[in-house]
């Protein structure tokens, strides 16, 4: 298997309860604790902006872009919030990065059922390790597609195919 970059942005994968505030707060967390039995030296974790995806910024989604292109890995898993993932992805897809680069996250945090985002998780390393063509894709609920080719479908609460 080839080098990996996990790209953790924050979003819902990444939410916890504080039980002393009482306030939900993005950690860094989830993903060394899904790894942790994973992939050996094959990846490596970056945490940058730790946001939920609605406060994502164009701004923000520069620093993203920034960090993949820099990045010396031709392999990258971005955990994203749900709400804008469709929005950062097109972001990046429009510099046209000669990378591999797949945005996932979760509808419900990891910390409070780790299901959803560990499949979403294991679907998109599945998925990058095994793909040939450079480009931006989306892993959600199953469904993995270039990013144009996926929606959030708010009524049943899961991604589609468009």
């Amino acid at each position: 298997m080839k080098k990996i970059l996990i790209i953790n942005t924050g979003g819902t994968f990444n939410k916890e309860h504080d039980i002393l505030s009482g306030d939900r707060i993005i950690t860094e967390n989830a993903v060394p604790n899904l790894l942790e039995n994973w992939l050996a030296d094959d990846y490596s974790i970056l945490n940058i902006i730790k946001k939920d995806s609605l406060d994502f910024t164009n701004k923000d989604r520069e620093i993203l872009f920034k960090t993949i292109k820099k990045s010396k890995y031709k392999r990258i898993v971005v955990i994203h919030g749900t709400d804008t993932i469709d929005v950062s992805s097109e972001y990046i897809k429009k510099y046209k990065i000669n990378k591999k680069i797949i945005f996932t996250g979760a509808m419900t945090p990891y910390a409070e059922n780790n299901i959803e985002a560990t499949a979403n998780f294991a679907s998109a390393i599945g998925y990058i390790s095994a793909i040939n063509k450079n480009g931006v894709y989306i892993s959600m609920n199953g469904v993995i597609n270039k990013y144009n080719k996926i929606i959030k479908n708010r009524d049943i609460g899961k991604f589609i195919k468009k």
